[in-house]
């Protein structure tokens, strides 16, 4: 059974909220030339109120249940509980000491210049070791952060070198949802998509690893050394060693906390009070990141609802012409999906029945169409300002959410060795496509 078509007005104004947003927030901050003019909260506030406004065929008291109900779910209350235990944590840690005292020994013994290749490559590696990019954010956006203090260096830049090193992560992953979703739907095994992914990849990581060692970026050839005390760095430690083992975010930034909060007690000589003082702050500065998160996920559930999604995906594979414009509107419509709804484990599964169609009228290997699936879903999300990772990193690092977005190497260069994949046709038997 075909499903109905939806015309061309019905559809637009579907996407009308995602427009509504993208002409306030983003064309507002460009024609002023600053991107601290419009606060995303407030943005996302007008787009929320022009969706509920424009839920047709409902009474009021069904389109606010209808977005109280998108803005609730599951995954959109669990990056709330990670935001939630992120902020005290990160907020203990630098009270306390253990963030500038992990810095200093880092600087006490590799060279300024190598601090952000070191960023990128530990960000690529937590990423790919533990499967999930918010994890790698967590525990790397406030060294980070502080990282550039030391060397003088732009916090905005800090922060787009862990996003990158975050997203690499995502896309090649054995146990992220990504591949998960990707493999599952294409039908292939994850091997396979691995070396499909890697040839894309890994070029593009090599030139921006290369971009970070050769660029002059500002930063302190020479700092001076500093006494640290090691037991400070303890709490760190154990979040990049839980992380990197692969255990549950949630429980690692509990474990964190406690650690900071035994250390800080018995090595530091803070009182208990002080401490819960500290951390109620940081959960305190998460209140706008939070506040975000939950309009983004009822606009964007509302636009669902009303058929955004559904237009997209008829209108962009209606476009499909020969092999290279199949692996383009897989590319294309995994993106935009990613852009509507901001998560791109979603994504992944709302077109991947579609793109499999598609690779299988146009002879496109699954492994092929499952790497295009999670390449391009992760480029949109390490784009957008109102992905759930950014929105974490930024607000750990205290700056707005489009202040990275001009040094996200990483994504662009990606998006070019995708499309150079996409452009060069092998003439190798399909299995190696």
């Amino acid at each position: 059974m075909q499903p109905t078509r939806i015309p061309l007005t019905r559809g637009l104004f579907a996407l009308s909220p995602i427009i509504v947003f993208l002409t306030l927030y983003l064309a507002v901050s460009l024609f002023l030339g600053d991107f601290y003019k419009m606060p995303i909260a407030v943005a996302l506030l007008a787009s929320s109120i022009w969706a509920v406004a424009t839920f047709r065929h409902h009474t009021l008291q069904q389109r606010i249940e209808t977005f109280s109900r998108e803005a609730g779910t599951g995954n959109i209350l669990y990056m709330i509980w990670i935001f939630v235990l992120a902020g005290a944590f990160a907020n203990l840690a630098d009270k306390i000491g253990a963030i500038e005292a992990t810095v200093a020994a880092t600087m006490n013994w590799m060279p300024p210049s190598l601090i952000i290749p070191g960023i990128f490559i530990a960000a690529c590696f937590i990423s790919t070791s533990i499967g999930t990019s918010v994890g790698t954010v967590v525990a790397l956006t406030p060294l980070a952060v502080d990282f550039s203090q030391s060397v003088g260096g732009d916090v905005p830049f800090f922060v787009a070198v862990v996003l990158g090193g975050a997203f690499f992560g995502d896309n090649l992953s054995f146990i992220y949802d990504n591949t998960k979703a990707a493999t599952r739907t294409q039908k292939c095994r994850m091997n396979e998509k691995f070396k499909a992914n890697f040839a894309i990849v890994f070029p593009a990581a090599l030139a921006t690893l290369a971009i970070y060692m050769l660029g002059d970026f500002h930063v302190a050839t020479q700092v001076a050394p500093r006494d640290v005390n090691l037991w400070l760095i303890l709490p760190y430690l154990i979040i990049i060693v839980l992380a990197v083992a692969g255990v549950n975010v949630t429980v690692t930034l509990l474990c964190g906390i406690l650690t900071a909060i035994v250390i800080a007690v018995t090595s530091a000589g803070f009182s208990i009070i002080p401490l819960l003082s500290f951390m109620g702050d940081g959960i305190d500065a998460m209140g706008n990141l939070i506040i975000i998160t939950l309009l983004a996920g009822g606009m964007l559930g509302i636009i669902k609802a009303t058929g955004g999604i559904a237009f997209l995906l008829q209108s962009i594979s209606a476009f499909v012409r020969g092999s290279r414009g199949a692996q383009a509107s897989i590319a294309m419509l995994v993106g935009t999906v990613n852009l509507c709804t901001a998560n791109n484990t979603l994504a992944i599964l709302t077109v991947g029945s579609l793109s499999r169609e598609i690779s299988e009228r146009y002879n496109i290997t699954p492994r092929k169409s499952a790497s295009l699936l999670d390449t391009a879903s992760c480029i949109v999300q390490c784009l957008i300002p109102y992905g759930a990772q950014t929105l974490l990193a930024t607000g750990l690092a205290g700056i707005s959410p489009a202040a990275p977005w001009p040094y996200l190497y990483y994504p662009w260069i990606l998006l070019v060795t995708m499309s150079v994949s996409i452009i060069i046709k092998r003439k190798k038997s399909k299995s190696l496509q």
